[in-house]
């Protein structure tokens, strides 16, 4: 199979919690479902788009003044066959839509695709774009670099210590940027894509013009996943050189893992369950970091929550398996966690307590994937549990009590998309994920709350969205020409080891 440059690259990304607003918090006692204005992003001329629901870290593509960050197809076919930008092989290009326009973020002078990864409370976007040349290292392999799009221009990164390629994970309101980069330095476990990548993967910060290598947890390699307010940075780093079987097989680094947070010029540990497989997922701007690590022995993986230097394990639901996957600011968690038939169901884990969230009508499959400052969790409903068949997830809603509710019966009637995976709900209950068309096609879908019925919803049923130029350096075929970009529910969740979903 020939590689594709997506996903290789959706091994990042990262999640700034907001403050929960005073008016959001009097919201708490809700226990209406309410219906929802849809609204469909479209593509660029192409038949895709596409939201970054990543495999190593949550994201915020959606921030609460209802800006969404994601990309786009054009009709133009890649110019590099043999690394295509996405599976389709189309050209894709990043964009930033909000109030009904989608401007397209362009590219970096010379560059065919784009990819926007993280969108900030302030509207800052970063991600990927390519940069016109070829890495002499992988040779026919076309460079990215990481990138930040603000005051309507993109700005290159760069990368550090002669490495071609890098990646712009997340970005805070501040403009502190964090990400990764490959170096020269021989490396066959290349955590960004081992076995394809032949270099060292290293995490940066960058701030002001500057980049600087943060380090890592002992071996030879580490990414920066996460970014808050504060500026502290939260990723995954190899600690010694020892492989480490279960992250090779189930998360897809082939050596002993460790989570960090960085802070100061200071990376620390944030420790393990006694197992060699330790990764991060969520960090909010109260600096408490989520994710998961395998007890002793690796086998089993249980969700934690990390806060002043203690990590606590919080449990499943009787199996063996389970992750935290995103944090509000008041430390609610949603992920999910296995029943003792190893069957995973999503959670929300609150004051000490995990509370199994369900399935919708009957599906035996959950994954809870975003929470909100009112304590909204939006997820997937799998039925068969047949994660490879994108096609029949369905979008859920869990808030104050559940039951948990199907998001399509929350949309007009007649509608043509089929929501099947949300990435992100904001404070404002607006929500955002991917859905599937009658012919197969995905396109992003925003969802606006518009009261208990259906008043006012109607006319918007996949509504269209008019497209603005942003500073692009691409021609004007090149620009009508994008191809879908982060890897949604194409890149199977099996196959998303954001999950973590075991693969035995």
């Amino acid at each position: 199979m020939k590689p594709r440059i997506l996903m290789l690259i959706t091994a990042m990304t990262l999640f700034a919690a907001l403050a929960i607003p005073p008016e959001l918090a009097a919201q708490k006692q809700t226990t209406h479902f309410r219906h929802y204005k849809l609204i469909d992003i479209g593509t660029f001329s192409g038949p895709q788009s596409y939201l970054n629901i990543p495999p190593n870290s949550y994201a915020p593509v959606l921030n609460n003044r209802g800006s969404v960050a994601g990309s786009a197809d054009t009709s133009t076919t890649d110019p590099f066959p043999n690394f295509c930008f996405n599976e389709d092989c189309f050209v894709s290009h990043a964009f930033r839509w909000h109030n009904g326009i989608r401007a397209d973020l362009g590219t970096l002078d010379g560059g065919a695709s784009s990819a926007a990864f993280w969108i900030s409370a302030s509207g800052l976007t970063v991600g990927i774009s390519q940069n016109g040349e070829t890495d002499p290292l992988i040779p026919g392999f076309p460079e990215f670099r990481a990138v930040l799009w603000r005051n309507g221009g993109i700005t290159d990164l760069g990368t550090l210590q002669g490495g071609h390629e890098s990646a712009a994970n997340a970005v805070n309101s501040r403009g502190q940027v964090a990400g990764l980069f490959q170096n020269t330095i021989p490396d066959p476990f290349c955590m960004l894509a081992p076995g394809f990548c032949p270099t060292q993967t290293r995490a940066f910060r960058w701030q002001d013009g500057v980049m600087e290598d943060l380090g890592t947890l002992g071996g030879p390699d580490a990414m920066a996943l996460l970014i808050n307010e504060r500026g502290q940075i939260v990723g995954d780093s190899y600690t010694n050189s020892t492989p480490s079987a279960y992250c090779a097989n189930n998360i897809g680094f082939p050596l002993t893992t460790g989570a960090f947070i960085w802070e100061n010029g200071d990376m620390k540990n944030l420790g393990n369950f006694g197992g060699t497989c330790t990764f991060a997922f969520d960090l909010n701007n109260r600096g408490q970091v989520i994710g998961a690590s395998t007890l002793a022995g690796d086998q089993a993986q249980h969700p934690f929550l990390w806060e002043r230097d203690l990590m606590k394990d919080l449990g499943t639901f009787g199996g063996n398996v389970g992750n935290a996957i995103a944090i509000n600011n008041a430390g609610e968690i949603a992920g999910w966690a296995n029943l003792p038939d190893q069957i995973p169901h999503a959670f929300l884990w609150k004051n000490g307590t995990m509370t199994d969230l369900g399935t919708v009508d009957g599906d035996p499959c959950s994954i809870g994937f975003s929470i909100n400052a009112t304590g909204q969790v939006v997820g997937i409903s799998v039925p068969g549990c047949d994660f490879n068949n994108e096609s029949t997830f369905r979008a859920f809603l869990w808030e104050h009590g559940g039951p948990m509710i199907d998001l399509n019966t929350l949309i007009p009637p007649g509608s043509s998309v089929h929501l099947s995976t949300p990435a992100t709900i904001n404070d404002r209950g607006e929500i955002t994920g991917l859905g599937i068309l009658p012919n197969g096609d995905v396109h992003v879908f925003l969802l606006i709350p518009c009261g208990v019925g259906n008043e006012g919803c109607e006319s918007d049923v996949a509504s269209g969205t008019t497209t603005a130029r942003g500073n692009s350096t691409m021609t004007v075929a090149q620009r009508l020409t994008i191809r879908r970009m982060m890897a949604g529910p194409r890149t199977r969740l099996a196959r998303i080891p954001g999950l973590r979903l075991p693969r035995n």
